[in-house]
């Protein structure tokens, strides 16, 4: 279809109305040009089609559906072809039930454990988040079914979030909350962008132009269309303008005539709008021509389902309690062993098509005693329902505890005030410990908890929120069918307080300060040797792992070559398994500060008993730099980094260095306030300085001897130039031509 023909024949209020919504879910359509309606849909793990009237919170009705894993599991695969395959699937739903864009993934970052939406979002690394939404998206746009790559950007809270301001710097906002976008929309071309409620520094993201115009279409290139949020528009004009296209849902027609007002008026210009309404057509007709007939098996995606959340599931711990024996008398304890929690709440909320729970699919193994021993209805102390627990625990040879979050404590819409489990089940779990020696705890939860019990427990299974099959898949987990392969997106502080932005989240006068900065997660747990409960990446396995021969195909390479890692991986256990490899880059720089290291690529490999597999990945000048302000670009500078292979951020096995050369000169501005340091660090005026500035520097104290030097060096290298002056060495003149030449080395 021509579009931009069709916007030519179309009347202003035509163009107009195609800007907002029908109904909750649809599109407008133009009888007189044929233009037809298409339906959108909340995603990402499902399909949440609703059949009757729509509502953005999911209390209404939808259509029964297969639920996968939510993203805060999924991440935990960090595989690449798991999130294809499964974007796949959902985009062959999607054209079975004629929907023409699936709204997800989620990609903004876990900021803090007590996001309500957490469940939802990737990670708290931004290449992660990246790459695997990358794959998502990739996967279900395969299926001619488009994407909505979502919260743009900076919407880390529910707490006013459709009022507050996010106030973060550029450099923070670049390498943190805008790179995983990034990668995504770069790598995989969603067809739609949704942004956020919240406003960034005081500007709201859906009249943002420097956000929605200058960065994403100018800068990274996308070429679809920008959608609200659901409600998120405050001045429909001002959107139009910055380059938000699509309003949801509709308004009624009210800013439909505001912006026809805006046009006539010569508020607007009338070819703004046309390009808006150029790049809804487009999309609607990338659809719309592609349509075809698609079987929706429930039942085939429910085992697909299954076999995902067992990829993604995580052995936090393990004293040699698992997996189970089938001779063992085994417990099963806690409501959510029956009825487990396998989504979050609000607009993601899928009608599962099928729930089979851990108390059913055990049967397939041996029986269990079961007890309740908390409901899982928020936080109610039940004394029959614990003694009970107790007493089947006591009679066991091993416990097993399904615990977690209730739905009432994580959902859009809220955040969490702790991060605690519910008193409840704490008290059950140290009532248990102290009649059961061998406890396992399985966790049931969108986003971290403390445990104050883990020193007591022999295992813990992170189970996150595992869609519909998550039951089934924990039971295979438990008795070893399947090996456990799952590394955690995200860092299990120890206590809340930990977090390092607890001072300032969620904020207060209607503004998050991200005064944290850069260091998110591990970035800064990392960086400040912290202790954690469980670092980012840590996952057990039933068998073992050794890295050999790391190797790098360069040892100094400019920041515009490609570097090739490769390094032999070997199963020495005696069961199959797969293991995560990651690769993370330490800078060593000191050009800036910057995390003690920073993951930037990984890779999935699944090896028999004894097998060893050499595996391969890349980095890219992106892999090394950081965002410069200065520069308003990415900046690798040259000196030393290490490359580094680890099991988790805090197990790293191997290490090689490697010498960055920039390409790229950073401006050097030098005046009389520049530091002879700074002048002595900068390979431009190192030479010069050391000849021509030192020795009038050191001019002005006659003391001599290796402790005077030493102690020399230390202070010249704040020694302002206007300095010398000071300490008669030189004049103003003699200050200024010193400054010109050295200027001239940067030229």
């Amino acid at each position: 279809m021509d579009c931009k023909a069709l916007v030519k024949k179309m009347t202003l209020e035509e163009k107009a109305g195609m800007c907002s919504g029908k109904d909750f879910w649809n599109t407008k359509k133009v009888e007189r040009l044929e233009i037809p309606s298409v339906m959108v849909s909340d995603g990402p793990h499902g399909l949440r089609k609703q059949a009757g009237e729509g509502d953005h919170l999911g209390l209404n009705e939808s259509i029964d559906a297969v639920c996968f894993p939510a993203a805060c599991a999924t991440a935990c695969s960090f595989d690449r072809a798991l999130m294809y395959d499964m974007g796949v699937t959902l985009g062959k739903e999607c054209q079975a039930e004629n929907v023409s864009v699936l709204l997800g993934p989620a990609v903004n970052i876990k900021r803090s454990p007590l996001c309500g939406r957490n469940f939802e979002y990737v990670s708290e690394d931004p290449y992660l988040a990246g790459e695997l939404s990358a794959s998502y998206i990739k996967g279900v746009q395969s299926q001619n079914v488009g994407t909505s790559i979502k919260h743009f950007a900076a919407n880390n809270q529910e707490h006013e979030r459709m009022t507050g301001s996010s106030e973060v710097d550029e450099r923070t906002l670049r390498e943190i909350y805008l790179a995983g976008f990034e990668t995504a929309i770069k790598k995989a071309k969603p067809w739609t962008v949704m942004c956020s409620y919240n406003k960034i520094n005081g500007v709201f993201a859906s009249e943002n132009k420097r956000l929605l115009h200058d960065i994403l279409k100018k800068e990274w290139g996308f070429e679809g269309f920008v959608v609200s949020d659901w409600g998120a528009v405050n001045d429909r004009v001002k959107g139009i303008a910055a380059g938000l296209e699509l309003e949801m849902p509709g308004s009624n027609g009210v800013n439909d005539g505001e912006i026809v007002r805006a046009v006539k008026e010569g508020r607007l210009d009338e070819e703004v709008l046309d390009e808006a309404v150029e790049r809804i057509l487009k999309v609607i007709y990338q659809y719309a021509e592609n349509r075809h007939e698609e079987v929706y098996d429930r039942e085939s995606d429910h085992k697909k389902a299954v076999e995902i959340a067992k990829k993604c599931i995580v052995l936090l711990k393990n004293e040699e309690v698992l997996p189970l024996k089938q001779e063992e008398r085994i417990a099963f304890i806690g409501g959510f062993a029956e009825a487990p929690r396998y989504q979050g709440g609000g607009s993601s909320h899928i009608n599962s098509h099928e729930v089979v729970s851990a108390v059913q699919r055990v049967g397939k193994y041996t029986e269990v005693t079961y007890a309740e021993g908390f409901t899982t209805v928020g936080d109610v102390e039940d004394a029959s329902l614990q003694a009970e627990a107790v007493h089947v625990a006591e009679q066991a040879d091993c416990a097993v505890i399904f615990a977690g979050l209730p739905d009432v404590f994580e959902s859009e819409g809220y955040d969490r005030t702790h991060m605690r489990l519910p008193d409840c089940q704490n008290h059950l779990i140290e009532k248990i410990c102290a009649v059961q020696k061998r406890v396992v705890v399985v966790l049931h939860n969108g986003s971290p908890v403390e445990m104050p019990w883990i020193h007591q427990v022999k295992g813990v299974v992170e189970a996150y929120l595992g869609g519909e099959g998550i039951g089934e898949a924990i039971v295979d987990i438990l008795f070893g069918e399947s090996n456990p392969c799952g590394k955690l997106a995200e860092t299990f502080p120890i206590r809340l307080e930990d977090n390092p932005s607890y001072l300032n989240f969620p904020g207060t006068g209607k503004k998050a300060e991200y005064k944290e900065g850069i260091f998110v997660g591990y970035r800064y747990y990392d960086t400040k040797k912290m202790e954690v409960l469980f670092p980012f990446g840590h996952g057990l396995s039933y068998t073992a792992f050794s890295y050999s021969n790391l190797k790098l195909d360069k040892n100094e390479m400019k920041d515009t070559e490609i570097l090739h890692v490769s390094v032999d991986v070997t199963n020495t256990g005696s069961c199959k398994g797969k293991e995560v490899i990651q690769l993370y880059v330490k800078d060593k720089t000191k050009v800036s500060v910057r995390p003690e290291k920073e993951l930037k690529n990984f890779a999935v490999v699944e090896l028999e008993p004894g097998e060893t597999r050499t595996v391969e990945m890349q980095l890219e000048k992106r892999s090394f730099a950081w965002y410069d302000v200065e520069q308003k670009d990415w900046y690798a500078a040259t000196g030393e980094y290490v490359v580094a292979v680890g099991k988790s951020s805090r197990e790293i096995v191997l290490e090689e260095p490697v010498r960055i050369i920039s390409t790229v000169q950073k401006p050097f501005v030098i005046d009389e306030n520049t530091m002879i340091g700074e002048l002595l660090a900068d390979e431009r005026t190192r030479a010069y300085t050391k000849e021509h500035i030192v020795p009038l520097a050191a001019g002005f104290s006659q003391a001599s001897g290796p402790e005077w030097d030493t102690m020399m060096e230390a202070m010249l290298k704040y020694m302002p130039l206007r300095s010398l002056r000071s300490f008669g060495s030189a004049d103003n003149t003699t200050i200024q031509q010193l400054a010109e030449e050295l200027r001239s080395y940067c030229n």
